[in-house]
């Protein structure tokens, strides 16, 4: 065999086995000195569906629950203080509806010895304008009532509306931004809005 045929021979045959016994060589040394990472930048929370409604139920079993469940603590007092206000004034306008009443039923019965008829001979406050108290007191409970409810149903209804919000998605892949352009054909300043959406 000459010379060339023996080199030929071994280019052919021993190189390729030499290059693999090294190949596996370094793969069994790479898989010995590889390192794993734990990723330790926090991703997007994942999305709960049922979070919304488990809001709201909380807030419609005790108000501001579901404010505290969406972690927004700041609105429970003023969630209490709407009701509590409701409330209040309900009691307070029920009082004064039932003194007027009962005033108003003594003097029907011939009575004059009602806190409104002052002396006992001239009353200071009239039978008409009784009445008109009875009605006033009437609408103000009404009124009060109704502010104590909308509070409670704004109380469900934020803590809704809060959960959805908390897991909507902000980025900042979409941006609107002022954009001027200088036209030197005519010389004018063009004015426009962009809206840029990166995917």
């Amino acid at each position: 065999m000459s010379s060339w045929g023996r080199h030929i021979f071994l280019i052919l045959f021993l190189v390729p086995f030499s290059l693999l016994a090294q190949t596996d060589s370094l793969s069994v040394s790479e898989e010995r000195e590889v390192i794993v990472v734990k990723d330790t930048i926090p991703g997007p929370e994942e999305y709960n569906p049922l979070a919304p409604s488990k809001a709201a139920f909380y807030s419609a079993v005790l108000p501001g629950l579901g404010q505290a469940y969406n972690k927004k603590y700041w609105k429970i007092p003023i969630i209490y203080a709407g009701i509590a206000g409701g409330i209040y004034f309900y009691i307070r306008n029920n009082d004064d509806y039932n003194r007027f009443r009962d005033a108003y039923k003594r003097r029907l019965a011939g009575f004059t010895d009602d806190e409104f008829y002052g002396d006992g001979e001239t009353p200071i406050i009239s039978n008409d304008r009784l009445i008109n108290a009875q009605r006033t007191a009437q609408k103000n409970k009404d009124v009060s009532i109704i502010v104590a409810i909308a509070f409670y149903a704004a109380n469900i209804i934020d803590a809704n509306v809060d959960a959805h919000l908390q897991q909507y998605n902000v980025t900042e892949d979409l941006s609107v931004s002022p954009n001027f352009e200088y036209n030197p054909m005519n010389a004018n300043t063009q004015y426009g809005v962009s809206l840029k959406w990166k995917l």
